[in-house]
C-alpha cells in the first residue's frame, strides 16, 4: 500500500472501524445475547465513559471529555424517560441533538474545564435538555409533530426508523466529521465519526438493551482513539510522520537475526535552513521522509533526529541492502525539491514577472552510512555506531554517497 494512502487509511480506520466492526459482529452474532440481560452489563457504559473522562481530564483533552459526557448523558436519558409520548420525543430529540454536539465538540479547540470558555461548553450542553424539557411542558403534541415531521416521503433508515431531522443531523455531523479526518487524520479524530455511527446504529435498534452497548461501543472508541493519539505522539515524529526514534529502539530490540541499519544525513543542512527559513527547511525534510517511506528492498524509515533519518533492513545482508540504498539517493539528487511560496498568484503567469524566479526549487542531496549487524557489530548499539562511522566517511569523501 503507497504511504500516503496508509497514513489516510491507518487513523481513519484503526482502532475506531475495527472496534465498531468487533461490537457489531458481537451483538449480531448471538453469542453475547445471554450475558447482556446480567445487571452489571448496565453498569459498562457510566465504568467506561468515567475512566476515559478522568484519563482525558488527566491529559487536557476536554472536547474528549465532553464527547463521554454526552454518550453517557444521552443513554441515560433515553434509558430513564418513561411513557409512550415522552419516550418517543426523547429519541428524536437525542437523536437530533447528540450528533451535532459530537460534531461540535471535535471541531472546538482544546480548552480547559475548569475555564470560562471550558465552563460556557458545560453549561450549553446543560441548557439543552432544560430547553427541551420546557418545550415539551409547554405542548407536548406540538413539540414532537415538530421533531418527528416528514419534510419529504423517504424511506426508513431501519427497525427504530429516525424522523428526518435526526437524519439529517447526522448526515452533516457525518460529513464535517469525515471532512476533517480526511484534512487532518488522527485516531482522536476518527474515534468521533466511528462513536457517531455507533451512536447511529444503537438509536436505530428498538432494543434498549442493544442500544446500550452499541453507546458503550461509542465510549470505547473515543477512549481507544485517545490511547492512539497518544501513542502516535509517543512513537511517531509529529513533523514527517515517520515512526520516531523510540519506535526505531524497539524494532531493533524485536528484530531478530541479522539486519542493516542505514544512517541518512541531509548536506548541509544548517545552509538550507540559514538561507531559506526553517519553513523550508521543514519542507525538505518532510519531502525527504517521503521519499525514504517508499524505499526499496523491504526497509523502514524512521526520524532519528534533527536532519538524520534511519533505514532498517530486516534480515538483510549489507551487500543486500545497498543497491536500494544507492537507488533512493540517486532519486532524492536527481529529483530538485520545489519550494512553496508564501504568496504565490492564484493562477499560473503567461510570463513571469522581472526579478521574481519562476520556478522555486532546491537542488537537495543526501550521505549515507551502513553497517550490518553481526559478528564485529553484535548489538544495537555497536550497528549504530558502526553506520554513524560510515555516514562520517561519506561526508568526508564529498557527501551525496553511500558507504557501508
Amino acid at each position: 500500500m503507497p504511504a500516503p494512502l496508509r497514513t489516510l487509511l491507518y487513523p481513519l480506520l484503526l482502532p475506531g472501524g475495527a472496534l465498531f466492526l468487533a461490537t457489531a459482529l458481537l451483538l449480531h452474532g448471538g453469542g453475547a445475547r445471554h450475558w447482556l440481560a446480567h445487571p452489571l452489563a448496565s453498569l459498562a457504559l457510566p465504568l467506561v465513559a468515567g475512566s476515559g473522562a478522568l484519563l482525558a481530564w488527566r491529559f487536557h483533552r476536554s472536547r474528549l471529555v465532553l464527547g463521554l459526557v454526552l454518550v453517557c448523558a444521552a443513554e441515560l436519558i433515553l434509558r430513564r424517560v418513561t411513557g409512550t409520548s415522552a419516550a418517543a420525543y426523547t429519541h428524536a430529540g437525542v437523536a437530533v441533538l447528540l450528533p451535532l454536539n459530537l460534531a461540535l465538540m471535535n471541531l472546538l479547540p482544546e480548552r480547559g474545564l475548569i475555564t470560562l470558555r471550558g465552563l460556557g461548553r458545560l453549561g450549553l450542553l446543560a441548557a439543552q435538555p432544560a430547553a427541551a424539557v420546557w418545550w415539551y411542558l409547554r405542548d407536548p403534541a406540538l413539540a414532537l409533530r415538530g421533531l418527528e415531521h416528514r419534510w419529504v416521503d423517504l424511506p426508513a433508515l431501519g427497525p427504530g426508523d429516525l424522523p428526518q431531522a435526526a437524519a439529517a443531523a447526522f448526515a452533516a455531523a457525518a460529513a464535517v466529521l469525515a471532512l476533517r479526518c480526511l484534512r487532518r487524520p488522527s485516531a482522536l479524530d476518527a474515534g468521533f465519526l466511528w462513536a457517531l455511527v455507533a451512536c447511529l446504529a444503537g438509536l436505530l435498534h428498538p432494543s434498549a438493551t442493544i442500544r446500550s452497548v452499541y453507546f458503550s461501543g461509542a465510549a470505547v472508541i473515543l477512549v481507544a482513539g485517545l490511547v492512539e493519539a497518544f501513542h502516535f505522539l509517543a512513537f511517531r515524529d509529529e513533523l514527517t510522520g515517520l515512526p520516531a526514534r523510540r519506535a526505531l529502539n524497539e524494532a531493533l530490540a524485536r528484530t531478530g537475526g541479522p539486519y542493516t541499519l542505514a544512517m541518512v544525513d541531509v548536506d548541509h543542512f544548517k545552509k538550507v535552513n540559514d538561507r531559506h527559513g526553517h519553513d523550508v527547511g521543514d519542507q525538505v525534510l518532510k519531502m525527504l521522509a517521503t521519499r525514504l517511506a517508499a524505499v526499496s528492498g523491504g526497509g523502514r524509515a524512521y526520524r532519528y533526529g534533527g536532519e538524520e533519518f534511519t533505514v532498517l533492513f530486516p534480515r538483510k545482508s549489507l551487500q543486500e541492502a545497498l543497491p536500494h540504498l544507492q537507488r533512493v539517493r540517486e532519486q532524492i539528487a536527481a529529483e530538485p525539491f520545489r519550494l512553496r511560496r508564501f504568496l504565490r498568484p492564484l493562477r499560473k503567469p503567461n510570463r513571469p514577472r522581472k526579478g521574481v524566479a519562476a520556478v522555486h526549487s532546491l537542488r537537495v542531496t543526501v550521505s549515507i552510512g551502513a553497517a550490518e549487524k553481526g559478528a564485529r557489530h553484535p548489538s544495537a548499539e555497536a550497528v549504530l555506531q558502526a553506520a554513524d562511522k560510515a555516514l562520517y566517511k561519506a561526508k568526508r569523501g564529498g557527501r551525496n554517497q553511500v558507504r557501508g
